[in-house]
Order: C-alpha cells, then sequence, then structure tokens
C-alpha cells in the first residue's frame, strides 16, 4: 500500500506516493535524486545521512518519509545561497581543510550548522560534543573544529 506525502524540499512542495517503509533518506535520494544526503550505516550511528527537518539536524535513515508530512527538510543541496557561492559553513570547510574523502561532509555539514543555529557552542568542547554522532574516518576532527569555530564566528557571533 502506499500512501500520499506532501512536503518542502529545499524551498520546493512535493507530493509523493510512498510505502509505509519509505525512509526520509530513500525519498531524497531515490525519488527527488537529491543525491547529496549520503547513506552510510542505515542505522542512524554515522550521521552522513544528516538533513534539517524543520530547521533542526535528523537523521534521515532514522526518519520514516511519512513522519516528514508537511514539514520543510533542507538537504546540502538546498544550502547555497541562489548565486550558486558557498554557505556560510561550506566554505569554513573549505578553508580549514575540514574534509578529507567527503563522504561525511554534507552530514557533517547539516549537523554543524544546527548545532551553531541552534544551541550554544562556544569553545572546542562544545562543538565536539555537538557533533557527536557524526563520523568522520579520515580527518580526525581537528580541521573540522576550526571549521565549525570559523563558521559560528561569522553566523551567530556576528
Amino acid at each position: 500500500m502506499r500512501y500520499r506525502v506532501e512536503l518542502m524540499v529545499n524551498g520546493e512542495a512535493v507530493t509523493r506516493e510512498v510505502p509505509a517503509t519509505r525512509t526520509l533518506v530513500q525519498l531524497l535520494r531515490e525519488d527527488l535524486d537529491l543525491t547529496g544526503t549520503h547513506v552510510g550505516c542505515d542505522t542512524a550511528q554515522c550521521g552522513a545521512c544528516t538533513v534539517h527537518l524543520n530547521g533542526h539536524a535528523v537523521k534521515a535513515c532514522n526518519v520514516l518519509a511519512l513522519q516528514a508530512e508537511g514539514c520543510e527538510v533542507r538537504t546540502i543541496e538546498g544550502l547555497s545561497p541562489p548565486d550558486s557561492s558557498l554557505h556560510v559553513m561550506q566554505q569554513a570547510f573549505q578553508d580549514c581543510h575540514g574534509l578529507q574523502c567527503g563522504f561525511c561532509t554534507p552530514g557533517m555539514v547539516m549537523a554543524a550548522l544546527d548545532l551553531v543555529t541552534n544551541t550554544r557552542c562556544e569553545t572546542e568542547a562544545d562543538i565536539r560534543n555537538g557533533l557527536d554522532g557524526n563520523f568522520c574516518r579520515c580527518t580526525g576532527y581537528h580541521n573540522i573544529v576550526r571549521a565549525v569555530q570559523k563558521a559560528a564566528d561569522q553566523l551567530v557571533r556576528r
């Protein structure tokens, strides 16, 4: 059986018929071709699938598409401004070399943006704790933390 789901994705209205077991990450990647949201573990452990749901970071492999009914979803593809420049957080990751292979980067960027806009993160420990649950197997996190600090300075501490 299929069910109708209506939501906003990156500012655009989306309506799809989905089975009850369809996850949000499947809807985004397979139905909407928004493949920047990665699937790493399918168990909400790695954070590669992190998107914003109504302005807060969620792991899209752990959310059913039907649970997003009427919600606003923002993916890494919807982060950049209309002029196609990089978002402040994306630019900070680039400037601080906060990525290597890039697999975790979209989820890490989305989690980091949620961290600096929705919580109080003032120290390196705050950032490290806030990013707990988003795994990077390449970088060692030092440059990721620097990137989040740089973006926070621009986004929050203006």
